[in-house]
């Protein structure tokens, strides 16, 4: 899900240092750096809270798991009786060790520091037993599970690491991305379940596990999901005008050259790229259409965008 897209930016960022001439300033004052920090940590914690509201007033009664290493100590919980707290600290330690390997120590303990919160959380904390009701159960424990997940990962932290093994896996393998190793793990795990817990409890699981990954999609992208859209088209000063000039949105213009088509011919254009958000897009469509029906135009989800003519995105 995240972590690639984490492990790129730190990549980013740590050429972009490189490449800064020297005497350059920092771009981030100790004041916002330090405002940040405690913005991180706020999040982590919130979502520590959320995710032990998930665990501990939903589905710990109901005998319901998650996916990924919180499922298989919740599994070994309900199983062999084994405390809840001790398997979330020992199932992610080796998730951890490999999150220092293969993004970084700073990333390793905000994730340790996160996942000890979360197992002192589910000891110390007098979470209410919310419903007996297994439907709301299994929907609501989902969402404060993903949301929980969520927040921790806006602090750049992770509650479960199984998402790390999952990228060390995809990396040797070129058969498979990240989200089929945490898909076919999570098979494993409800697939176990059926047979500790019953046929039952593992459905309401996977029901648990979808509700917590639609949640989690949402904390991260947000209901304004941003779209890349690149524009093809010989009318490409008109559109550029229509989107600053009405859609109030930025653009970027690259130096393009078309293809031999049918007689032969090279032609030298502008390429026009703008990202807009999923409320924007049919407008944008709908304006390049009209100036010129023949446009070639190809979009692309982005996971996330700052700075520019971005409209700063809130935190869900």
């Amino acid at each position: 899900m995240l972590l690639p897209q984490i492990i790129m930016l730190r990549k980013l960022r740590q050429r972009s240092k490189a490449n800064a001439p020297d005497g350059a300033l920092p771009s981030l004052e100790p004041a916002k750096a330090m405002l940040d920090g405690v913005k991180n940590v706020a999040l982590i914690v919130a979502g520590i809270l959320s995710a032990g509201m998930g665990l501990k007033g939903f589905l710990l009664s109901s005998h319901f798991i998650d996916g990924g290493a919180t499922g298989v100590s919740m599994l070994l919980a309900a199983g062999l009786q084994f405390p809840l707290a001790w398997g979330i600290l020992l199932i992610n330690l080796p998730f951890l060790l490999l999150g220092y390997r293969q993004i970084g120590l700073r990333f390793a303990l905000k994730s340790a520091a996160a996942i000890a919160g979360l197992a002192l959380c589910l000891v110390v904390v007098p979470y209410p037993d919310v419903t007996p009701d297994l439907l709301i159960t299994a929907v609501f424990g989902g969402v404060f599970i993903g949301a929980g997940i969520g927040l921790a990962m806006r602090g750049g932290a992770v509650l479960d690491g199984t998402e790390i093994v999952a990228l060390l896996i995809s990396r040797r393998s070129s058969l498979l991305k990240v989200s089929d190793v945490v898909l076919l793990l999570n098979i494993v795990i409800f697939g176990v379940a059926a047979f500790v817990l019953g046929v039952t409890e593992a459905l309401y699981s996977i029901l648990t596990y979808v509700a917590a990954s639609k949640t989690l999609d949402f904390i991260l992208t947000g209901i304004e999901q941003y779209t890349g859209v690149t524009i093809i088209s010989r009318r490409s000063e008109d559109i550029r005008h229509v989107i600053t000039r009405w859609l109030g949105g930025g653009v970027t213009i690259y130096k393009g050259e078309s293809g031999y088509g049918r007689r032969g011919e090279q032609e030298q254009m502008d390429i026009v790229f703008t990202v807009v958000t999923r409320l924007e897009l049919p407008r944008l469509r709908e304006e390049v259409n009209r100036l010129d029906p023949r446009a070639f135009i190809v979009q692309h989800r982005v996971d996330d965008a700052v700075g520019g003519m971005l409209k700063r995105r809130p935190l869900h």
